[in-house]
């Protein structure tokens, strides 16, 4: 065990990859990129409609058009590289891509994590102060959102490739994982990270928790308020914030279980932080209300 700062022998790694059966790889590459395609082309017709369509440029437009742009970029970060390794037989990435990878998918992921909150505050906006509306959710106030959003995503990102780039990495150099991620990488720094893994709790397992229970306590505000609609009001209301509820618990669900504990070896694992950046998918084709 080395100490932290000493020169690192590792300049490339090897991914384990989701299966090792390369039978089930293959099928995996047939499942995956037709997914990952209708994600981007998905997602991109959003941004380009809401972009040329003069009915849509209203705050709740806005922000699913920047949701959009934010989860086309998040799932590229990733899912890319996953689909080209199921038809390689060794998994590599340089230590300096891993870096990379880490740093984008957090970057992306809080983004997303900040703009869901975002949309909950303009749903709850609507809902409960319908007169009000227009007023609140100004365009300049949309814009500071959504540039607050990604200003921190950007702040949380650089926080963690600061606490793994002074890590020594003197071998191994595989990668229990199908991409480069904190917890996988921590296990092959030559000292102890029991600090940086307490960091990642702190910096992502909070920020997603928090965030979490933001979301729900703002639905559940909207659903105590809804009792006072009409049947018709509360049935619109409800199918607005169905596809957002949706979104929030198979984007929060897997990021909570992976950096809410103590890290494991459990294959397990990698289903779940699959689910993150795939599950997405299912977002391309969600209700904008």
């Amino acid at each position: 065990m080395g100490p932290k700062g000493s020169t690192n022998n590792v300049t490339e790694l090897i991914l384990t990859g989701l299966f090792q059966d390369p039978e089930v790889q293959r099928v995996c590459f047939v499942v995956f990129l037709p997914v990952y395609l209708a994600t981007v082309v998905g997602n991109g017709l959003i941004v380009l409609t809401v972009s040329v369509s003069k009915s849509l440029h209203s705050p709740m437009y806005f922000f699913l058009s920047s949701l959009s742009l934010v989860e086309i970029s998040y799932s590229s970060t990733i899912v890319p590289k996953f689909i080209t390794d199921l038809l390689t037989e060794i998994k590599t990435i340089s230590l300096e891509g891993c870096l990379t990878q880490i740093f984008f998918f957090h970057f992306f992921g809080v983004t997303e994590i900040l703009l869901l909150v975002v949309m909950a505050y303009d749903r709850y906006v609507a809902i409960c102060k319908p007169l009000h509306y227009m007023n609140i959710m100004s365009r300049q106030l949309c814009h500071v959102l959504v540039t607050g959003s990604w200003v921190g995503g950007f702040l949380h990102s650089i926080i963690q490739i600061l606490i793994t780039i002074e890590l020594p990495f003197c071998g191994p150099n595989v990668v229990d994982h199908y991409f480069c991620d904190l917890l996988p990488l921590f296990k092959l720094a030559c000292t102890d990270t029991f600090v940086e893994g307490v960091s990642v709790l702190v910096n992502s397992g909070l920020i997603a928790l928090c965030s979490f229970l933001i979301l729900v306590f703002s639905y559940m505000v909207i659903l105590v308020h809804l009792r006072n609609h009409s049947t018709e009001g509360r049935r619109k209301a409800l199918s607005t914030c169905a596809s957002h509820i949706t979104v929030v618990i198979l984007f929060f669900g897997p990021a909570i279980f992976l950096y809410m504990r103590p890290s494991s070896t459990f294959t397990a694992d990698k289903l779940v932080a699959h689910s993150s950046p795939v599950s997405a998918n299912v977002k391309s084709t969600r209700s904008t209300g």
